[in-house]
């Protein structure tokens, strides 16, 4: 199992290119399904959870190809036929996000049958939300032996509002209405830039889908989609992580490949916390990304944040920001509102000396206090990636085990941050 080794206290500076967002490139490899031709989808980052949908994909009897590109990889999907709808435990219980499959297999096969996903370390994430669309839009869904087991000859458009905001549930419906019969209408949508990029793709595939990036979506059904190619918008997550590192070690890196809209929260936070990020000349082909600079001129101040969905600030950037707050002068109150169960990093930033009290949905942090070096363990995606942070700014070693959290989301972090001065090193043990 791989470890990171952490030698801190080196200011980060340079430049870091940004990856394509796994969060919207799944759902993409996953709308390939609703058409037997060929989709193309660029910008596509080289991370773990994009092997496994893969390896979902071809288990379906999907033909893929995958190619090196300058910026991420170029990955073809070719959904002519199935060898089977069913999405297996196996893969399923590796990443949640395989539940994206259900909706496009049912509206295109008419059958799909998909492992219920579980629970996982940041809380239980249900799913009913998904499956109450589904049966609004006609499917006839049951369960049993740990399987969603759906069917629908024809899916039908219905009206449904989502009870409280799901990223994946808005996807999953917003991709089986595209071939249902009729107007599906989705009320308290999700906002988020990653389901505005899917309904741009599904729009070039051939749907008829207005209002993505409001909680208002009406999708038109359509007979059938036809292949397109696409390009996955940059990761804003892997986008503020940097923008911390560079803040946590009094560092300046400069980002390119961005979409500045895309982190408008975060900026503010940091910002308010004492650091300084400046827009830079767009980066890209056809200018189509930004660029910007972090860096801290003065000293950080500690500043309270909660966990909104989008436009909010991210859950997904939480971990990173209490990272943060341990060397802000001052207490700031963290307040997680999307996943219970998500302070699982806290106990592991305590060992390196940090001072955080956590209470139900709520983690005060007192700064700053010097970090050490210590051994700690990752439970999570971002709380790996919090604990990466903590480790640039600690004095002596930081060993982090269980990495291969983090080789889910984010691609060759550790060369990446090598590059732009870290002492950091992968360790590989049998």
């Amino acid at each position: 199992m791989d470890k990171f080794r952490i030698h801190g206290g080196v200011p980060l500076s340079g430049t870091v290119v940004i990856r394509g967002a796994k969060n919207a490139a799944l759902p993409a490899m996953a709308a390939a399904l609703l058409t037997g031709e060929r989709v193309v989808l660029h910008n596509v980052p080289r991370v773990r959870d994009i092997a496994t949908l893969r390896s979902l994909l071809d288990e379906l009897g999907v033909d893929s190809s995958i190619a090196h590109e300058e910026y991420g990889n170029r990955v073809e999907i070719e959904a002519r036929q199935l060898i089977s709808p069913v999405a297996p435990y196996e893969l399923v219980k590796q990443m949640r996000a395989s539940v994206l499959v259900l909706g496009p297999l049912l509206a295109r096969f008419g059958h799909a049958r998909v492992s219920l996903p579980g629970g996982c370390a940041i809380g239980a994430r249900p799913i009913n939300l998904h499956l109450k669309g589904l049966e609004r839009l006609g499917a006839t869904i049951t369960m049993d032996h740990g399987y969603i087991d759906a069917r629908a000859e024809r899916l039908r458009g219905a009206a449904f509002h989502f009870d409280t905001i799901s990223v994946t549930g808005t996807e999953n419906l917003m991709m089986a209405a595209s071939l249902a019969e009729g107007t599906t209408v989705l009320e308290n949508a999700a906002l988020e830039p990653e389901v505005q990029d899917l309904a741009c793709l599904l729009n070039a595939m051939g749907a008829r889908i207005q209002g993505a990036g409001t909680s208002r979506i009406t999708i038109e059904g359509v007979g059938r989609l036809h292949g397109t190619e696409h390009t996955i918008i940059p990761d804003r997550i892997e986008a503020g992580t940097f923008m911390v590192a560079a803040v946590i070690t009094r560092g300046c890196l400069r980002l390119e490949r961005v979409r500045t809209q895309h982190l408008t929260a975060v900026i503010a936070k940091l910002e308010e916390s004492g650091a300084k990020v400046s827009p830079g000349p767009p980066s890209g082909a056809g200018q189509a990304f930004d660029t910007l600079t972090a860096e801290l001129p003065g000293g950080l101040t500690a500043a309270d944040v909660t966990t909104r969905e989008y436009p909010g600030f991210p859950t997904d950037m939480q971990a990173q920001y209490m990272a943060l707050m341990t060397q802000a002068s001052g207490s700031s109150v963290i307040t997680e509102t999307i996943f219970e169960n998500r302070f699982l990093h806290a106990l592991e930033l305590v060992r390196m000396g940090a001072d955080i009290t956590v209470d139900g949905r709520r983690a005060v942090v007192r700064g700053p206090t010097p970090l050490s070096g210590a051994n700690v363990q990752a439970s999570d995606l971002r709380a790996s990636a919090s604990l990466v942070l903590a480790g640039l700014a600690a004095e002596g070693e930081t060993v982090i085990d269980r990495v291969y959290h983090i080789d889910r989301g984010y691609e060759r972090i550790e060369q990446r941050l090598a590059q732009v001065g870290a002492r950091i090193q992968r360790i590989s043990e049998d």
